[in-house]
Order: structure tokens, then C-alpha cells, then sequence
């Protein structure tokens, strides 16, 4: 992750307990370019998954995501070439402390607007197929938006 001031970029760093593997070809040519194919991945499967809060022991991952607010809107950008336009979803899961959803936020395109409901205690993203079997994966952009900006 890469910080910048009121502005995250999430990168998909490494192979983990959160991507698919399953038959799947990811090389990894640099911080900000992930290959993936898999000409075989059913439409809705989680590629790879970002936490704003990892157990370490479990999935020897730490976490992924800035911690965001219920008091602010965000923008998000996804970075991705596809060999099909609108093939991959971003979906925002929000969680209470005791692990009870919060809500979901699915980004069709590559850029949209959220507000995180205001009990979140954590989130997760996952980046979902929806018709890519091949695609370069850069970033996953997060902006705090001003109180004006909605």
C-alpha cells in the first residue's frame, strides 16, 4: 500500500491465503502490474482479497486496506487492463467488531463513490471475476473525499 496525503493505493503484493489458485497462471512483473489467466475461473469467484485487519497466525498475511471512517465519503479507482471491458467487480464488505456485516458496497466500472456505514469496525475487498480469464492488475485507488465532494 502506498500513501499519499488523503489517497491509498492497494497493490496486489504476493500469492496468499486470499487468492485464487486454482489453476491459475499469476506472475507478478512488478508492484504495479499482476498478470492473472485463467481461461477456466467461473464468473464470481473472489481473484484476490484485501483486509483492513489480518490474523497473522492464521493466514500469515498482514493487513492490506488504510483504515477508513463512517464519517467521510471515499472515491475508488480500479487500475486494471482486461481482455474485456467491465469484467472484473470490486466489492467492499464492511464488518461490526464482532464480525456481524455491516453492509456492501460492488464498484461496476472503474470508479465510484462509498461512504462506509458508520459502525464499520473493519472491511474487506475482493476482486471478483465477472468475464476477464486474462487481465493485468495495477491498483485499487482509495481517496478521502472533502465534505464538499460527494
Amino acid at each position: 500500500m502506498s500513501i499519499e496525503e488523503g489517497k491509498w493505493i492497494v497493490y496486489w503484493r504476493d500469492y496468499s491465503f486470499n487468492s485464487y489458485l486454482y489453476g491459475s497462471n499469476i506472475i507478478f512483473h512488478s508492484e504495479d502490474d499482476v498478470e492473472f489467466n485463467n481461461p477456466l475461473v467461473p464468473p464470481g469467484t473472489v481473484i484476490n482479497t484485501w483486509k483492513s485487519q489480518a490474523n497473522y497466525q492464521l493466514e500469515r498475511v498482514e493487513p492490506t486496506l488504510p483504515i477508513i471512517d463512517g464519517e467521510r465519503s471515499y472515491k475508488v479507482r480500479l487500475d486494471v487492463t482486461a481482455d474485456k471491458k467491465d469484467s472484473l467487480l470490486v466489492r467492499f464488505r464492511f464488518f461490526q467488531k464482532n464480525g456481524t456485516s455491516e453492509g456492501i458496497y460492488i464498484l461496476r466500472g472503474d470508479e465510484g463513490v462509498f461512504k462506509c456505514p458508520i459502525r464499520t469496525y473493519y472491511y474487506e475487498v475482493d476482486l471478483i471475476e465477472a468475464g476477464a480469464h486474462h487481465f493485468h492488475f495495477h491498483s485499487i485507488t482509495l481517496e478521502e473525499l472533502g465534505d464538499n465532494e460527494k
